[in-house]
């Protein structure tokens, strides 16, 4: 069973360095005014100096409020979250090709054309009439479609959703350790959980459990994705994040910080973006905006179905040892980088081992003596000789001076 580690990411991201990137065409850097709460829509200020817009994905809907209409705005440009994720390369490696991904939250929609023919439902999770399920689920394994470059981070991989809340998008400790339970017996290697709640322990570490025990990797969000109202208090843990055998997320904005939702909460083992991000809606072509670490816990959990597709030898555990050790190095969050998680070598390598080759001992051959012993006699003459003349020099100057002379 893989064991908690020593969290690495500080939430509030002191003094971290800000970054301005720019996406390179269509929705640019984006200035939220809310994502939350339902119906209001988000500003984005375009890479080319205009303006655009896209309604926010709710959470949650009232009791009486319509289901989620789809959007008619398209985000055309490739998002920023794309670009620090560097995912032309990790795709060169593995899109996340059979392996299937489950979604615990409200639902995903079988109507999402991004998702069309790769989406099964645990009973009625078909119908997701808030979205964000739906939403999720894009961010895992959207495929491209005309008239936009956002994509899932595995576009190849399937998905299976499963109910982690009711009709309204309310989660519950029993509704999502059900959820764990049922993804892990359908068949899902790994199980992105949206909600992140204060109260459900043991529940959900014995749903946690089994999910380890049948090597299934579950990723979750370490704060809940609404910011906290003034005088909220913060939960000291939100499970299932802190249950063992779960790689606990938060989501960071573009610069890097993490964002307001998860200030003060836990310490989480990754982090990748979350907020604010583009994803797809339960139905049409058109695009949302969001925030929030369940964003952050999608990347992940599509991250573990590129590795996984890429190496299916490894285990839960190795997986994600496997993309916390490739994380960006320390001086920063640190953050989630698939491609190097892929290109990581580890134990378990891919390529088999080379068999031996049987071979007859190596012999090396007798060498002869006759020139070595020749060559010692010659150095033992010449050291002698050498001895002779440093005598002859001493003793003959003496002579000298005591009046010999020659015979």
């Amino acid at each position: 069973m893989r064991q908690p580690r020593v969290p690495t990411v500080p939430l509030s991201a002191p003094g971290r360095r800000r970054r301005t990137r720019r996406w390179s065409q269509g929705v640019g850097a984006l200035a939220v005014t809310a994502v939350c709460a339902v119906g209001l829509p988000a500003q984005a200020a375009a890479a080319d100096g205009g303006t655009t817009s896209l309604p926010a994905m709710p959470l949650t809907l009232g009791q009486d409020a319509p289901c989620t209409p789809g959007s008619k705005r398209t985000a055309e440009g490739v998002t920023w979250a794309q670009k620090s994720l560097s995912l032309p390369h990790a795709w060169k490696l593995s899109q996340g090709q059979g392996v299937t991904v489950a979604v615990v939250g409200s639902g995903v929609s079988l109507a999402a054309p991004a998702l069309a023919g790769r989406v099964t439902t645990v009973g009625d999770a078909g119908e997701d009439c808030v979205g964000h399920g739906t939403f999720i689920a894009g961010l895992i394994a959207a495929a491209r479609t005309e008239g936009t470059a956002f994509q899932g981070i595995a576009p190849a991989a399937r998905v299976l959703g499963v109910r982690g809340t009711d009709e309204r998008g309310v989660p519950s400790a029993e509704r999502v350790a059900a959820g764990i339970r049922a993804a892990v017996d359908r068949g899902a290697r790994v199980v992105s959980v949206a909600s992140a709640l204060p109260t459900g322990k043991k529940e959900l570490t014995d749903a946690v459990r089994h999910a380890v025990e049948h090597d299934v990797l579950v990723v979750a969000p370490v704060a809940p994705d609404a910011e906290p109202r003034p005088g909220d208090r913060t939960a000291e843990a939100y499970w299932p994040a802190a249950a063992p055998g779960v790689l606990s997320v938060v989501g960071v904005g573009e610069d890097g910080a993490a964002l307001k939702s998860a200030v003060g909460s836990a310490t989480a083992e990754l982090a990748a973006p979350g907020g604010p991000v583009i994803g797809v809606g339960p139905r049409g072509k058109g695009h949302f905006i969001a925030a929030g670490s369940s964003a952050a816990a999608a990347y992940t959990a599509g991250a573990a179905a590129l590795v996984r597709a890429y190496d299916p030898d490894l285990t839960a555990a190795e997986t994600a040892d496997r993309l916390t050790l490739s994380a960006a190095p320390a001086g920063e969050a640190a953050r989630l980088d698939p491609y190097a998680a892929l290109s990581m070598v580890s134990a378990t390598s891919r390529a088999p081992a080379a068999a031996p080759v049987e071979s007859e001992p190596l012999r090396l051959p007798v060498a002869s003596t006759v020139l070595q012993d020749r060559a010692m006699v010659i150095a033992g003459a010449m050291a002698m000789l050498v001895i002779l003349v440093a005598a002859a020099a001493a003793v003959i100057p003496r002579g000298r001076a005591r009046g010999w002379r020659r015979p």
